[in-house]
C-alpha cells in the first residue's frame, strides 16, 4: 500500500499518523518538517525524519528493557514505525535537569546552570493556546487525567530521565530537558498508561559534554545551523549510524 492511499489519522508538525495494517494500531511517518515557536518557524531539513525515526526507535526499544511500557512495536523501515493506538492525555510533560529554556526565563536562571534535581513539569497540549504550563490541579480539576494516573506519569518520567542521563552521559552527552507524552492503552479491558510520540533530538536538549555544543532542535531554534549535522552525531554516538 502506497502512503498516498492510507488513511490518515492525524499530521503533526513532524510526523503523520496513519491506519495501521493490524487491529489497533498505527503507521507513525516521520517528516522532514523543522518547526520552532508553535510552527512560527518552518523549514525543510532533508533526511531529520530518518535520524528521528532511527534514534526514537532505539531510545524507545532501551526504555521498554526497563520495564517502561511503550507504544512502539517495530520499525518498519527508514521513516516508518508500527505502533499501539493510544488515547493521547493532552499533556506535555517535560523533565528538566540543567536551567534552559522558558525556565531561565521564568525564574531568571543562567542557561546550563545545574537544577537542584530534576524537575517534572507540566503543558496543556494546546498550539491554539501555545502550550500553557499547568498544575497538577489543573490535570486532574479538568479530568485530563485522574490522580493515579499522575502519579503513575510523575514515577515512569522520572524513571526514563534517570536511564537516560546514564545512556547520554556514556557517550558524553548532558541530558539537559526533554519532552514526554503519554497515552492509555486499551487492551483486554485492562488500561494501562504508556509511553507515546517519539523520544528524539526534536524533544530533547542534548549538549556535548565537553564544549556544550548544542545537539538538538535549538540549533534550528536559534539559527546555530547543521541540524542534520547534530542529529547524526547524536546517532553516531548511540553506535545506530556508522561513522
Amino acid at each position: 500500500m502506497t502512503k498516498n492511499k492510507r488513511k490518515v489519522i492525524y499530521e503533526g508538525k513532524a510526523k503523520i499518523l496513519y491506519q495501521g495494517t493490524q487491529p489497533n494500531t498505527i503507521i507513525q511517518y516521520f517528516k522532514d518538517d523543522a518547526t520552532a515557536f508553535n510552527n512560527k518557524k518552518f523549514a525543510i531539513i532533508n533526511g531529520k525524519g530518518v535520524l528521528n525515526n532511527r534514534i526514537s526507535s532505539f531510545l524507545m526499544d532501551k526504555v521498554k528493557d526497563i520495564g517502561i511500557p511503550t507504544h512502539f512495536i517495530k520499525r518498519i523501515n527508514m521513516r516508518e514505525q508500527l505502533v499501539h493506538k493510544v488515547d493521547i492525555i493532552p499533556i506535555e510533560v517535560v523533565v528538566r535537569n540543567i536551567a534552559a529554556g522558558s525556565i531561565c526565563k521564568r525564574f531568571g536562571l543562567k542557561e546550563g546552570e545545574s537544577l537542584p534535581r530534576p524537575i517534572v513539569e507540566y503543558y496543556y497540549k494546546s498550539d491554539e493556546l501555545n502550550d500553557p504550563l499547568i498544575s497538577e490541579e489543573h490535570i486532574t480539576a479538568f479530568d485530563w487525567a485522574n490522580s493515579n494516573e499522575l502519579e503513575d506519569i510523575f514515577n515512569m518520567s522520572l524513571r526514563v530521565n534517570d536511564f537516560l542521563l546514564g545512556i547520554f552521559s556514556s557517550i558524553s552527552i548532558k541530558l539537559v530537558d526533554f519532552k514526554l507524552e503519554y497515552g492509555r492503552l486499551f487492551k483486554d479491558d485492562n488500561l494501562e498508561i504508556i509511553l507515546a510520540d517519539e523520544l528524539s533530538p526534536d524533544n530533547f536538549r542534548l549538549w556535548d559534554n565537553n564544549t556544550n555544543k548544542k545537539l538538538d532542535k535549538d540549533r534550528f531554534r536559534e539559527d546555530l545551523g547543521d541540524m542534520k549535522e547534530a542529529y547524526q552525531e547524536v546517532a553516531k554516538r548511540l553506535g545506530i549510524l556508522e561513522n
